[in-house]
């Protein structure tokens, strides 16, 4: 009985082997491939993505085939050719499994055939960025990126190749690649980073795909198949608990198509290895995380390294939100999402997400109010997200008390984003970067990234003695996180509260940021706490980058008429024009703005001590690298202890075709600090001649927040 059942094991071994060696094996497989030419002509969303890839692979058969000795930089012109490479080698490849007109697969093998020739007599890239760098692009990461996109268009049309003509690719061209990645850049290959995600996946899939057991290996297990680095490795330590990416959500958007395809391969080839179920479903929580650092306006919060124009239509998110929804049973609402980016990768998963939108399964994108943790443990502090209103007119506070994010992070903890009516009302710079526009540093970040978007000033929280937090010392920031002191969500109000010990010496921060609508209110405002306490005294700035222009004040702006100066000499201060400078002299500031045809009043706590600068963004700037972004700096000079108390209150609209505005004044009035300690503060204000008093119990979770 034991040698039958041993011979029954491997027999199905065998088989399982067998049949993860059947081709196409990835997004598209040999056993579902009918069904998705069947579903191109029935299921709109697959139909139409459908002519769009067939449309670029006809365009890619018009041409004719360039592989050009690369020597430019991002965004230059053999960049972007070999970019264009991979894609049509990707389309043309699914063209050939979706038509079975030779002439696809045919082009697929020619482009292959010449990058064998050709690949092993380059020698580095000339402008290679890092140690050693790219060898068919400037950095390495791009090196990658095509092999990811190439071997699944060489697993498309593995069956139409010749045994002899699979081998000279994979002799000639993979395997060289492969050593490309894990031994010549095996430092990137070991990283725990993004740019190791890529590599890994792009070494571990080719090794499924050409039946390379031991690529696959080191791409799981790192290159000394300990566990430290490699695919699960990085699983273990970029994710937090809840999905979260510790590089922020613009690089979870980058990082997530590699994590998806990789563990999607995997699933396919050894089922046994449950990578869906990885940290108790993993991945599916950070395709769920990726979309709730989203506005309704589908971009991603952009703090850290972020490009602001990134939305959940680009192809990462599409790739992802296809295998969440088929094959890790995410809900409905993805289908939502997947409707937005109008369009489905080509693939059994794709044919599963138009089939059930064809269907009329879409529910709403539920995006809610969260705590969202950071670090491998969940105790790397985090993202806190209040949310409130439909997603047609959703109000939006993000606070950032995450880790310091790697190298892409900034130094912004405590920061706080505001969103309402659509748009953006107080913002982040993000990167200061032109990604591929070779003129400007050659696509890569310009050094005002160091000088300016990664320094606390450019960001909407305190900054002490015009420095930056941990002095902008990357190392320093990376040894500590903030702290969670209280998160929850009522019907009455949202409120998320953190602290910071350890960004300036001697300094403690605590912020708390509330939704809350008042009786009668339209729409919800922003109660802003912040509090700063030190032994010492010290100048403290609190700016607000805001979107829109300013139309009213309740002090005199004062404008400099006839010279602008930077607001200082170092940590972002001399990227600043000073616009004008002024005391306060209320016991209440007013500033408004208007921003797409809605009024946003901003009333603060003031004494005599209180001054506000208006600034805009662009001093010290020769090459024109900065956007000239707007702000105001509410400053305390020469005190140990300050509590600011801001309210943003959202109100009126303007209608420039019907020409009439309303509600154009604010409602919100005589902020009063009761009284404050270091574990506790009480306020009051009037909205519509109604009082409310609030009191934070900073020790106290049970009691934190009373609203009377």
């Amino acid at each position: 009985m034991q040698r039958i059942s041993f011979i029954g094991l491997l027999i199905a071994a065998l088989l399982q082997t067998a049949q993860a060696q059947q081709h196409p094996s990835i997004l598209l497989t040999r056993q579902n491939i009918e069904s998705v030419r069947n579903g191109v002509t029935k299921f709109p969303l697959l139909q139409q993505s459908w002519k769009d890839v067939k449309k670029d692979a006809d365009k890619a058969l018009k041409g004719t085939i360039d592989v050009p000795i690369p020597h430019d930089a991002g965004g230059g012109v053999t960049h972007e050719q070999h970019k264009k490479n991979y894609q049509n080698v990707l389309a043309c490849g699914i063209a050939w499994q979706i038509t079975k007109d030779e002439k696809y697969a045919r082009f697929v093998k020619d482009i292959l055939f010449q990058y064998a020739a050709v690949y092993n007599t380059w020698p580095r890239h000339p402008k290679g960025k890092g140690d050693p760098g790219g060898k068919m692009f400037w950095q390495n990461l791009n090196d990658c990126v095509w092999q990811v996109y190439v071997i699944q268009g060489y697993d498309c049309i593995y069956d139409y190749l010749k045994p002899e003509e699979r081998k000279k690719i994979e002799d000639n061209l993979f395997e060289p690649i492969v050593k490309e990645f894990a031994e010549i850049n095996g430092e990137i290959f070991n990283k725990i980073h993004n740019h190791g995600t890529w590599s890994v996946a792009a070494v571990g899939m080719t090794g499924y795909v050409c039946g390379r057991k031991d690529w696959v290996d080191i791409a799981l297990h790192g290159s000394k198949k300990d566990d430290k680095t490699g695919f699960l490795a990085q699983l273990n330590e970029l994710f937090s608990p809840d999905g979260y990416y510790t590089e922020g959500p613009y690089y979870q958007r980058y990082a997530i198509l590699p994590f998806i395809l990789f563990a999607k391969t995997i699933q396919q080839y050894q089922p046994e290895l449950k990578i869906y179920d990885y940290r108790n479903g993993l991945l599916k929580k950070s395709v769920n995380t990726a979309l709730q650092c989203t506005y309704t306006n589908k971009a991603f919060f952009p703090v850290n390294d972020a490009m602001k124009d990134k939305t959940y239509e680009t192809e990462e998110l599409v790739y992802a939100v296809d295998i969440a929804y088929s094959d890790m049973q995410s809900g409905d609402d993805l289908l939502d999402v997947a409707q937005q980016q109008q369009k489905v990768v080509i693939s059994d998963a794709g044919l599963k997400v138009a089939k059930a939108v064809a269907e009329g399964k879409t529910k709403p994108f539920a995006y809610q109010p969260m705590w969202i943790s950071d670090g491998a443990d969940g105790k790397g502090g985090g993202l806190g997200i209040l949310r409130s209103g439909s997603n047609d007119d959703q109000a939006c506070v993000l606070m950032k008390a995450a880790s310091q994010g790697m190298g892409h992070g900034h130094f912004d903890r405590l920061n706080i984003l505001y969103y309402d009516n659509n748009t953006e009302v107080f913002s982040d710079y993000g990167a200061v970067r032109f990604l591929n526009i070779e003129t400007k540093n050659g696509g890569n970040y310009t050094k005002e990234n160091s000088t300016w978007g990664k320094q606390t000033v450019a960001h909407n929280t305190i900054t002490v003695d015009k420095q930056s937090q941990y002095q902008a010392n990357e190392k320093k920031g990376e040894k500590t996180s903030p702290q969670l002191l209280f998160f929850n969500a009522t019907p009455q109000y949202q409120v998320v509260s953190a602290k910071e010990d350890h960004a300036f010496d001697g300094v403690q921060l605590i912020r708390t940021a509330i939704l809350f609508k008042p009786e009668d209110a339209p729409m919800p405002l922003l109660i802003d706490v912040f509090k700063a306490n030190s032994e010492a005294p010290h100048q403290y700035d609190l700016p607000f980058w805001y979107q829109g222009h300013l139309t009213d004040s309740n002090f005199p702006v004062n404008a400099k008429k006839d010279q602008l100066l930077p607001a200082g000499d170092n940590y972002g201060y001399q990227h600043m024009w000073v616009n004008s400078d002024a005391k306060v002299n209320a016991a209440n500031g007013v500033i408004t703005v208007i921003n797409n045809k809605r009024f946003y009043t901003t009333t603060f706590l003031a004494d005599t001590g209180t001054s506000v600068c208006f600034v805009t963004c662009g001093a010290n700037d020769p090459e024109f690298n900065l956007r000239n972004e707007k702000g105001f700096i509410i400053s305390e000079k020469g005190t140990a202890k300050h509590t600011f108390i801001n309210i943003t209150e959202p109100h009126g609209k303007t209608n420039p075709i019907a020409e009439y505005t309303t509600g154009f004044k604010p409602l919100v009035k005589d902020i009063h600090l009761i009284s404050e300690g270091n574990d506790n503060t009480m306020f009051e204000f009037t909205y519509n001649k109604k009082t409310y008093h609030i009191t934070l119990t900073y020790t106290n979770k049970q009691s934190f927040i009373t609203i009377k």
